[in-house]
């Protein structure tokens, strides 16, 4: 015998999936997206099935057809690595979006499919991740690598929404600088002097840069004349070692 299928107010067709004792188990609504495909929604009720068949079909209408289909959201970071992200930033941001994914989302909701991805999964996510001792910092790259992934894949048309804009990350207690007096200067130059990196405290303190762009100077980039050093450069690590890499920002001088 067939299905009983039922219209879902005149928007496509509602009908109960049932097991093999033959009791309902769930609800399936089905229609014609714009470009021929019949497509699938699904929930427990069918109020429920009526409702997605609706907004399903309203955003078909604008032209907002989804395909995740069985994607689970391993298999979609894994891609988004690959195919957005490797080629597009440096090696060291690459490194550490791959490094986040795989030891904190994937474990967690590596198998949910990506279309099935709630706000609900975040949130427990964060949860579970500062449970486990990592610091709100950690939890909020956590967030940025999800919510950069999940943005790609609203563009490309695979997700209506991005799970992670209705989840605050953690807040991140931001300790006051201070910075050394005037006595502590003086004091850290006398020790310093006659060492081997006594130029490297004094253009830290004088200066102000980064670690990483004082560990990329070299003899190019100092003008004694002018008495100005050139930032052209930064030291980062990455997997295979130390890399040099242009700085964040324009060269400056310092």
């Amino acid at each position: 015998m067939g299905r009983k299928k039922e219209r879902g107010n005149g928007t496509g067709t509602v009908y109960a999936r049932k097991n093999k004792q033959g009791k309902i188990i769930g609800y399936r609504g089905s229609y014609f997206a714009p470009d021929g495909k019949r497509r699938y929604v699904s929930a427990k009720k069918k109020s429920g099935a009526e409702r997605a068949l609706r907004q399903t079909m309203t955003d078909a209408e604008r032209g907002l057809v989804f395909e995740a289909g069985t994607v689970t959201v391993e298999e979609y970071l894994n891609r988004w690595l690959t195919d957005s992200v490797r080629d597009t930033v440096r090696s060291t941001t690459y490194e550490r979006y791959e490094q986040i994914a795989r030891k904190h989302i994937v474990p967690e909701l590596g198998r949910v499919k990506l279309k099935a991805l709630t706000p609900a999964h975040v949130r427990g996510l964060y949860r579970k991740k500062l449970e486990a001792g990592l610091s709100p910092r950690t939890v909020q790259y956590v967030h940025v690598t999800l919510h950069k992934a999940l943005k790609q894949a609203v563009r490309d048309g695979l997700i209506p929404r991005n799970a992670t804009e209705a989840v605050k990350p953690p807040q991140v207690r931001r300790e006051e600088i201070r910075p050394l007096t005037p006595e502590q200067v003086k004091t850290l130059f006398e020790a310093a002097k006659g060492d081997r990196l006594e130029a490297l405290y004094v253009l830290a303190v004088t200066t102000g840069l980064r670690q990483g762009e004082l560990l990329g100077l070299k003899w190019d980039d100092v003008d004694m004349v002018a008495g100005t050093v050139s930032v052209r450069r930064t030291l980062t690590t990455a997997k295979g070692g130390p890399v040099l890499s242009a700085p964040k920002t324009k060269t400056i001088d310092a």
